[in-house]
Formats: C-alpha cells, sequence, structure tokens
C-alpha cells in the first residue's frame, strides 16, 4: 500500500537557531511535546492532524530555518495550519518569521 501523499507548507525563520531549541520553543509556545525527539526525523502534533518538522541549514550555511508544516489532509489544510502557527510563534517569540508560500 502507498504512503499517503503529504502537502508541504513551509514558515522561514530568519533568526540563528538551533534545531534543538527551535523545537523546545515551538514546543513551548504550543504547549505540547516533541515526538520523536531523539529520532532522525521529530516532530510536533498540531491540530486536525497536521505536524511540524524543523529544517536547519547545512554546515556553514547562514539562517534561515525552516518550519515544515506537513498535511495528508491537503495543501490548503498544511497552508492554514502554518498560517496557526505562525500566529502563535508571533506571539510566543521575538522570532522574524515569513511564509514560503503563496497565500
Amino acid at each position: 500500500m502507498p504512503s499517503p501523499v503529504e502537502y508541504c507548507a513551509t514558515l522561514v525563520v530568519r533568526d540563528a537557531v538551533t534545531k534543538v531549541d527551535a523545537l523546545a520553543i515551538v514546543a513551548l509556545a504550543l504547549d505540547r511535546e516533541v515526538t520523536d525527539a531523539r529520532g532522525v526525523h521529530p516532530f510536533i502534533g498540531l491540530d486536525g492532524g497536521a505536524r511540524v518538522e524543523i529544517e536547519i541549514p547545512k554546515f556553514g550555511e547562514p539562517p534561515p530555518l525552516a518550519l515544515d508544516v506537513y498535511s495528508t489532509l491537503g495543501h490548503d489544510h498544511a497552508v492554514l495550519s502554518a498560517l496557526s502557527l505562525l500566529g502563535v510563534l508571533e506571539s510566543a517569540t521575538a522570532w522574524t518569521i515569513e511564509p514560503d508560500f503563496v497565500l
């Protein structure tokens, strides 16, 4: 059986922050736990079945940090989940965040 299609909407954080710290900050802002924290692809579950994973720049590259919001329910669901996350993070952090998708 093939894996379900995952749609992604990315938020870009222009501030220097490590993946571990970013996961902790997002989890705290959402009052949720990091799933698979010691695994290869740790993530934080979002309302409605979406999840956020964090991608960091490669060694020696400057920020930005990518917050990838994934959903199997469709692109619109991924975008709405990302925008909801954006609102929470704008209230809870001093990060400079912008969507990397068309609104």
